[in-house]
């Protein structure tokens, strides 16, 4: 499971519990899983990134200080915030873009890629495994207002729901049999209701991705797309076979 959550957490976990085995430790288990999360949090943030680095992934910002940030910690702290460099510096021009036409605004990110081996899935993603896909927010008003706050916790699974005369990509799929199609309502870590979807920032979001010549798809719902109305060959359906992309935005480059 830590593998899975984290790609090198299951590495860590064994070699911390197979030296205590190897010293013949009688330490007690909370003494064990506690020294598991220090030796975690030193190779995760010390070891590993000049590694990947070495490899072609780099981490994305892991503060909120600058114009790039995680929608929240946890996205870091299970190594999912790697891509290749040039996605990092794509999407450092679209967020210092983003932030000098607008200060109140900055660019959230959410699930990247894990720093090493293409192909090695991000669950539950279907193409988070080369380092050149990467999910953002929406941006969202509170009382007309401006700003980064998200309606859920964890970034998925609050969606911008169709209108009665837009088409409702979630209805279509699950009559196909797709049950999984909007499963990530479950995975919120809870949210709130008085956000309202901000049409206009998001759309200029999306314009400043597709227009570079490096991008290769956005991936959104269907009533998004029709409602942002960019027409741009790059935004595309993902499929039904995916989940509900109307609670964020997939950008990949070439």
């Amino acid at each position: 499971m830590l593998t899975v959550l984290t790609q090198i957490g299951g590495t860590v976990w064994l070699f911390n519990f197979g030296v205590y085995k190897v010293l013949k430790s009688s330490k007690s288990k909370r003494v064990k899983v506690l020294s598991f999360i220090v030796a975690y949090l030193l190779v995760s943030f010390l070891v590993i990134p000049p590694i990947a680095e070495s490899l072609g992934r780099v981490p994305l910002p892991i503060t909120k200080s600058g114009t790039l940030i995680p929608h929240n910690y946890i996205t870091p702290l299970l190594n999912r915030h790697y891509v290749k460099p040039k996605l990092k510096s794509e999407l450092l021009d679209i967020s210092n873009s983003i932030n000098t036409d607008n200060p109140k605004l900055k660019v959230s990110y959410l699930d990247a890629n894990f720093p090493f081996i293409d192909g090695f899935p991000l669950l539950p993603h279907l193409s988070h495994n080369d380092g050149r896909k990467i999910d953002l927010t929406f941006y969202y008003t509170q009382n007309k207002k401006e700003g980064n706050l998200k309606p859920s916790n964890m970034g998925y699974g609050k969606f911008v729901e169709p209108n009665q005369n837009e088409v409702n990509q979630t209805n279509i799929c699950k009559s196909k049999g797709h049950w999984q199609y909007d499963f990530a309502k479950f995975v919120t870590l809870g949210g709130r209701n008085d956000l309202e979807f901000d049409f206009q920032n998001t759309k200029k979001l999306v314009r400043q991705i597709v227009n570079r010549s490096t991008t290769h798809k956005v991936l959104i719902e269907p009533h998004i797309e029709n409602r942002l109305r960019l027409n741009n060959d790059k935004i595309r359906f993902h499929g039904c076979h995916a989940v509900r992309h109307d609670d964020h935005i997939h950008y990949q480059i070439k």
